[in-house]
């Protein structure tokens, strides 16, 4: 079965071809940052447009790399929600209209739960179940996922999302647009024991979060160092990051106690932050449990994750396409058991 699959939930285009039989066969994306960088934010308006341009050209470069035609395909997957209503109308509204075309199904994929399944496209890939620590945007949140639309959500940030924290302080450190990162590469360079940021909700017996207080505790610093020199900047970056770190890790872990499950599948943007791969990696090889990760390529949106998790849902018979998208949508929604 060959599924093609269309991201365009945000600020990126992710087009993508896999086969049920032998794997990811094609994936391209293009990034809006350069365009968005000078508005210091996501400009919705913009982004739909700039996917509207993107993704005929992105399928048909996948097509070319895979050696298929479009007749090959079997079905196309697309990200329904959540995310931009304008942004998601453009990929719903090609894949319907191709789909109608080629005589073929769609599927209406949740942006989250392909995050959720994109470590099955690792080598080696979790068996289920695991604990997953979804880290993608505006969203942190600890699920059981027991298979397909089996997913229990067991805690989630109450307040900002972690990678939301991560650039709204990098916003503060004058580290301007698209921030995480570039917070991330300069905590690499900073002293960690110089400043000691608060670990919000570390000690509470549920597994919510909370980092709105963390940011507000940047935000103070910033004021009180001002103005920042490189070395300072650097050092608030490392105490920032060491805040985020050691929360996301003992609420994983705590997590897989409560669970009793012995694999832990880390999946989003900030699943690629090499202190939190770190730490989680010394406590896998502690405590004796499996830590899993997509390849750093598939971390961010992509439509590799979207096309994969349309292929088990065409697989497992339980969901169809539609053309209305959900720019909120609960994942917990799509339970089928």
């Amino acid at each position: 079965m060959l599924v093609l699959g269309i991201e365009s939930s945000c600020d990126e285009t992710g087009v993508a071809l896999y086969d049920s039989e032998a794997g990811l066969l094609a994936h391209r994306l293009h990034t809006q940052i350069a365009m968005h960088s000078e508005y210091g934010g996501v400009v919705p308006e913009l982004a739909s447009r700039d996917h509207i341009r993107r993704v005929l050209p992105l399928t048909e470069n996948c097509l070319a790399q895979a050696g298929k035609q479009l007749s090959d395909i079997d079905a196309i997957a697309y990200t329904a929600g959540p995310g931009l209503a304008g942004a998601l109308l453009v990929g719903a509204s090609v894949a319907n209209a191709m789909a109608f075309a080629l005589g073929k199904p769609t599927i209406a994929v949740h942006h989250l739960e392909g995050h959720l399944l994109s470590p099955c496209l690792a080598d080696p890939a979790p068996e289920f179940p695991f604990v997953a620590l979804l880290v993608s945007g505006g969203h942190t949140q600890l699920m059981a996922v027991h298979g397909i639309g089996q997913y229990e959500l067991l805690g989630e940030t109450v307040d900002d999302a972690a990678g939301e924290a991560f650039d709204k302080s990098a916003k503060l450190l004058g580290l301007g647009y698209p921030g995480g990162p570039a917070l991330s590469k300069l905590a690499d360079t900073g002293d960690v024991n110089r400043f000691t940021l608060p670990r919000p909700m570390l000690h509470t017996p549920n597994l919510d979060m909370s980092f709105s207080g963390l940011k507000t505790a940047v935000l103070n610093l910033v004021t009180q160092q001002s103005p920042l020199d490189d070395t300072t900047r650097a050092d608030i970056c490392a105490a920032f990051q060491a805040a985020i770190v050691e929360v996301l890790l003992k609420k994983s872990l705590k997590a897989l106690k409560q669970t009793g499950m012995k694999r832990l599948v880390i999946a989003g943007g900030v699943g690629a932050n090499r202190q939190l791969r770190s730490a989680l990696n010394d406590a896998a090889k502690k405590r004796g449990f499996s830590v899993f990760y997509p390849p750093l390529e598939l971390c961010t949106d992509n439509g590799a994750m979207i096309a994969y998790a349309g292929a088990q849902r065409l697989s497992e018979q339980q969901s169809a396409g539609s053309f209305a998208v959900k720019p909120r949508w609960d994942l917990a929604s799509l339970n089928c058991a």
